[in-house]
């Protein structure tokens, strides 16, 4: 791959007098099936992340919070990608070298990949990836990982209750001179594959999200910048989440109300999903996701 095979990718932006909300679902706008999100936060001023290759990884990197610079390099050529808008995403091929840098007062880089973490992918010596770069017969030799696809059975519909949603404490490396990064994996972290992952940011002071329930879906909601509260609903109860640690994840089962509320300045709330966006998922009437409940009731 060279760096002519990296490209801005527009996610979609839905404009909303309540708040923005950007998405990015497997295979449309990302060329790949996610295996592992991430985020780079907390960076200090002046450091670099990044300095590395990988083998088999495809990435799309996306500026959530503030901006920053990717320089790629292929081993001949050098490009730099400014990121400073979240709903642009940068598209990096494997095989190439990237440096990150130039990070903004409080940016957020979140990064997806189509493989989970694997130490044998990685290319730390420039001198190695120029090599590696360099070198046609290697990389010829180099076995593509084919996607397969997986076949799920229809499951059938379970009721929970607000108390089987719950904090999830992620992962989270922590370096004081160049920030931290959060991961999540599907299989590993969280007990579904993530299919979708959107955000909403720039939501008004006194504005509220969500107000609607998920039929089959389950959900990961992190925020990643500021804070906000979720509050659950399963038709007899309410719980409350207070959310503010880009390192805790609330996990929300199906056939949960759900409300977000109380948006800091500058917040930005992530949700990884378990499914694509299907509009017959969504229960949006409150009386009707009362039925709903009744309906399924065991």
């Amino acid at each position: 791959m060279t760096i002519n095979d990296c490209k801005i990718i527009e996610l979609p932006k839905f404009l909303d007098a309540r708040g923005n909300l950007s998405f990015a679902e497997n295979f449309t706008q990302i060329p790949f099936e996610i295996k592992r999100t991430y985020w780079l936060y907390d960076v200090p001023g002046g450091e670099n992340r990044g300095g590395h290759a990988e083998i088999n990884n495809e990435e799309l990197i996306v500026a959530l919070s503030g901006a920053f610079d990717i320089v790629v390099d292929d081993g001949k050529e050098k490009k730099t990608f400014t990121l400073n808008r979240s709903y642009y995403g940068l598209y990096l091929p494997k095989g190439l070298w990237r440096e990150i840098k130039n990070f903004s007062t409080n940016a957020v880089a979140l990064e997806f990949g189509s493989i989970p973490y694997d130490a044998n992918d990685y290319i730390r010596n420039y001198e190695a990836f120029k090599a590696y770069a360099n070198s046609t017969l290697e990389q010829n030799a180099i076995i593509e990982k084919c996607n397969g696809t997986q076949s799920h059975d229809v499951k059938a519909i379970e009721l929970h209750n607000v108390y089987d949603s719950t904090i999830i404490e992620l992962d989270k490396h922590h370096s004081e001179r160049r920030g931290n990064l959060t991961v999540v994996e599907n299989g590993l972290t969280l007990p579904f594959d993530v299919k979708r992952v959107y955000y909403l940011y720039d939501v008004p002071g006194g504005e509220s999200r969500g107000a609607h329930a998920h039929r089959e879906l389950e959900q990961l909601i992190i925020a990643v910048s500021g804070s906000f509260t979720v509050t659950l609903d399963d038709g007899n109860c309410k719980r409350s989440f207070f959310l503010n640690r880009p390192y805790q994840g609330l996990y929300v089962k199906s056939g949960m109300w759900r409300t977000l509320e109380d948006f800091s300045s500058g917040a930005v709330c992530m949700v990884l999903a378990s499914d694509v966006y299907k509009a017959s998922d969504y229960i949006r009437s409150y009386d009707e996701f009362i039925q709903f409940r009744k309906e399924n009731k065991q």
